[in-house]
Formats: C-alpha cells, structure tokens, sequence
C-alpha cells in the first residue's frame, strides 16, 4: 500500500539544523511531485518547499528561502528537506506530500515534530 513516512524531526536549538526525509513505498514515486508542508499550533497548514519529479525544479516559500533546501532521490524514493539557521517561528508539524500531476493521486505522510526552542 501506499506510504509516505517522515523522519528527522526533533528538539533544536536558534540557528541549528535539522535535516527531514520522507521515504515512499507503494507509488511511482520518480513520477510524482514531491511537496513539504507544514502545521503549527492554532494556524493552517502551508506549503513550505516543493521538487518537481525529475528534481529539476524546486520552488520554496519565501521565509525559508536561502535556508532550506529540498532534494529528491529516485533511486532511494527518500525526498530530503535540509532546514538550516532554524528559528522558532519553524516550528511546526512537517508533512510530506506526493501528487502524481494532472490526477487525483495525492498522498501524505504521518508528519514529524520541528521544535525550535532555547
């Protein structure tokens, strides 16, 4: 069956690092667009980084711009979200999401915690 599962998440300091993956079982994944979300307390879920399925093209929210980084590995069927000079305000609840373009196929991970904290 099909399966997204998150991993990654944790406690972190101001301005460290965390690095998220997401591996896909039961899918084409090479064929799908790959999408971080994520949730914090009280507000909706936002898109944050999104890879096209080739890994060609990569769009990113703009308050995570220049800080995280998302990458995809069709041979392992892991995306990664590299998260760098954290802050607190990332905080959150990180979903992946798979969506095949132009269908209905349209997957999601469990989620995995972010905490940003001294």
């Amino acid at each position: 069956q099909v399966q997204l599962v998150e991993s990654g998440g944790g406690l972190v300091q101001p301005g460290g690092s965390l690095r998220l993956s997401c591996a896909a079982s039961g899918f084409a994944f090479s064929m799908y667009t790959m999408t971080w979300y994520r949730q914090a307390p009280g507000k909706e879920r936002e898109w944050v980084a999104r890879i096209t399925s080739s890994g060609s093209s990569t769009n990113y929210k703009n308050s995570v711009k220049g800080r995280f980084t998302i990458s995809k590995d069709n041979n392992k069927r892991t995306v990664y979200l590299e998260m760098t000079s954290l802050k607190p305000e990332d905080t959150a609840v990180y979903y992946c999401n798979a969506k095949l373009p132009g269908t209905q196929n349209d997957y999601w991970g469990q989620g995995t915690q972010v905490t940003v904290s001294s």
